[in-house]
């Protein structure tokens, strides 16, 4: 405390003072000593001892007062000073205690008030970026970058101890004061948001069906129909001062500066209609996917961003826009089915490059998500057998799983002719992990949604084979990914695999029924998602060896899990006219989630429902199912709770949140796409 230094300073001031005083009484002492050792010379010292004390008293007790009174003079000078200083100081200065209040202010201070018409009673209603938890005393100089009326402002906030004159104004034990120092940075602010927006942002553009679109037009149509595309593309980025130019015949290269981009933002790239919405003739509409980077100053770290973005819009089913920046992802548009490419070239190249990782490795481990359902074992064991015909060791990691998977998981025994390590633990596959292992993640592209994410971690080699669409969290680490949202199931896709790794390879009744299964789970019995392809792959697994009768045998109902879907269905609520949302009792069930998602697809059979969404509490979780038929994106709303899917099936999981928690959030996610124009 300051007041304790002056104590201090005083004490030490008084013992100065008596200097003289001490002196004399040294001078003293020795004369009375040199008098023992000789008179003559004693009487001689004390002429000088008398003078020397008689001046020592004078210097005490007539001359203190005077040197009092010239320090006192020359300190309150000094302190005028400083308080002249600070008066006239060219930058607002203020002097609070530590609720805000204000006790003084110098000259700056009250005319930035009044130029706002502003009250100077308490430093938080002048900064409302200020709260009362920041203005807790600290040893540290706090800056806050504030606003006051048009003006954008930077507070320096220092604490120290008040002048005594000030403390009796304090309450007991609040003795502590704010030194603020307001600097006006409004042009700095402005300079530096100028240069931000100014920033140069790189994108691509690609229509993700030409050639379908195009033979969809006839011939003579079909330069007015690239000019169409073409020029809409240039209008639309024209009107935001940017720059298109054209790469391929279906692939485009746009600068914009972020200010622009962020302008495209706010009208969610209307762009991705405008093209939509092209008809000459063509029976099929074109779609969009956009990628770019935003807010480098790189120009090729903003390419390579962007060049990310566009493969995650892809992978997500194209017809969106993706922008990629440091703070995160965000994506628009997506209201369209992923559109399914007829050609096989993809799967040819991919099913090859998979054969060629294969004949480097030795061991290959196999893992889907966590409850793996029939998808996720069908295609592991498709993946399985093509690792076995090739002649490598193969095991499957399957720990918790429905218990609509336990009819197909039981036939995968020793009594079958199945290695006893065909299902392994994930403590073992760990342990198998070394540079000759290969780990293929299917029905998953979300290390946290794996059976055991640290395999990942782990392993040398990955591939992915999924059909859920991208998500900002995904397998950087993946040697081959093949990520497919039109195709119906993983399952599917394997089955196109098998096909070109080798058309010899023969399948168990087990495996193509678990593969035929997972497409049956997946298509809703080829109801939803169900391509061309999706039924050649079901033809090949008929061939293979599946039979239907077995497989639906397998999927048959318990009477409870009946009587719970049927409940989960009766309980269900309309909300805003076309969403059906319900809760899943899962008590006495044996695969509650399943249950749930089997409920929400009977919803959708009620007249006028649109998208149905149930809850199935288990546990610490809720888990979450959504499907629609063709109108409402469930895949979008399941993202806004973290979730994802495809646009008529999709599911999240909620932790550490009651049933009607999870409630608020599933109608205030509908309500923001509503609000945002996301449901047609």
């Amino acid at each position: 405390m300051r007041s304790e230094k002056n104590k201090k300073g005083i004490t030490s001031l008084a013992v100065w003072f008596r200097w003289p005083l001490i002196f004399a009484g040294v001078a003293i002492l020795a004369n009375i000593i040199v008098f023992a050792v000789s008179e003559e010379a004693g009487k001689t010292l004390l002429l000088f001892t008398i003078l020397l004390t008689v001046g020592a008293v004078f210097l005490y007790f007539y001359s203190r007062k005077g040197m009092y009174r010239g320090m006192i003079g020359f300190a309150g000078g000094f302190g005028t000073t400083q308080g002249l200083i600070l008066e006239e100081m060219g930058s607002p200065a203020t002097i609070c205690d530590t609720n805000g209040g204000i006790l003084w202010r110098n000259r700056a201070f009250k005319d930035m008030l009044k130029e706002q018409h502003a009250s100077a009673g308490n430093l938080l209603a002048i900064f409302p970026e200020l709260t009362r938890e920041m203005l807790a005393p600290s040893n540290d100089v706090l800056v806050v970058h504030g606003s006051f009326g048009e003006k954008m402002c930077r507070l320096e906030i220092t604490w120290g101890p008040l002048d005594s004159s000030k403390e009796k104004d304090l309450p007991e034990g609040d003795r502590t004061a704010m030194f603020v120092i307001v600097t006006d940075e409004t042009e700095l602010v402005e300079v530096k948001q100028n240069y931000l927006d100014s920033r140069a942002c790189v994108g691509l553009v690609t229509i993700d069906n030409y050639d379908e679109a195009l033979a969809s037009v006839d011939e003579v149509r079909r330069s007015m129909f690239v000019t169409l595309v073409d020029r809409k593309l240039g209008n639309y980025f024209g009107s935001l001062h940017g720059l298109i130019k054209k790469l391929e015949k279906d692939k485009y290269l746009f600068f914009l500066m972020d200010k622009d981009i962020t302008a495209a933002a706010d009208d969610r790239f209307s762009v991705l209609d405008g093209v939509r919405s092209i008809n000459i003739g063509n029976n099929l509409s074109l779609t969009l996917s956009i990628g770019a980077g935003v807010g480098y100053e790189d120009y090729i770290k903003s390419y390579d961003t962007a060049r990310k973005a566009i493969d995650m819009a892809m992978g997500r089913g194209g017809d969106q826009a993706v922008l990629m920046s440091e703070d995160g992802i965000q994506y628009f548009g997506g209201k369209s089915a992923a559109a399914a490419k007829n050609t096989r070239v993809r799967a040819r190249v991919k099913a090859q490059a998979f054969r060629e990782l294969l004949e480097r490795k030795e061991t290959v481990i196999i893992v889907g998500h966590k409850s793996a359902d029939v998808d996720a074992l069908g295609s592991a064991a498709g993946v399985w057998r093509i690792a076995k015909t090739m002649g490598k060791k193969a095991h499957i990691v399957n720990g918790n799983s429905d218990a609509s998977v336990k009819p197909f998981k039981a036939r995968f025994s020793v009594e079958n002719g199945y290695p006893e390590d065909f299902f392994v633990t994930a403590e073992k596959a760990l342990s198998m992990m070394d540079e000759n292992t290969m780990l293929v993640v299917v029905d998953v592209n979300r290390p946290s949604y794996t059976e055991e994410p640290s395999l990942i971690e782990k392993a040398q080699s990955v591939v992915v084979i999924d059909h859920h669409r991208m998500m900002a969290e995904g397998i950087d680490k993946a040697e081959l990914s093949y990520i497919e949202p039109f195709a119906s199931s993983a399952s599917e896709m394997v089955a196109e695999i098998i096909q070109y790794v080798d058309d010899t390879i023969r399948l168990e009744p087990a495996e193509a029924d678990a593969l035929y299964g997972g497409i049956v789970l997946d298509t809703q019995n080829f109801n939803v998602q169900a391509g061309v392809r999706t039924f050649e792959a079901a033809a090949f697994l008929r061939k293979k060896g599946a039979d239907v009768v077995r497989v639906r045998k397998m999927f048959r109902e318990d009477i409870v899990d009946y009587k719970a879907k049927a409940q989960a269905v009766d309980k269900a609520q309309v909300y805003r006219d076309h969403f059906a949302v319900s809760v899943c009792d899962p008590e006495g069930t044996g695969s509650p989630t399943v249950i749930g998602a089997q409920a929400a697809n009977e919803l959708l059979e009620i007249d006028g429902i649109k998208a149905a969404v149930v809850l199935t509490p288990v546990g610490d979780k809720i888990f979450i199912s959504a499907r629609s038929i063709d109108e409402i994106n469930v895949q979008v709303l399941m993202e806004k709770l973290g979730g994802g899917g495809h646009k008529s099936v999709a599911g999240a999981q909620l932790k550490d949140v009651t049933v009607e928690e999870a409630i608020k959030k599933v109608t205030d996610a509908i309500d923001q796409m509503i609000e945002q124009g996301e449901v047609e």
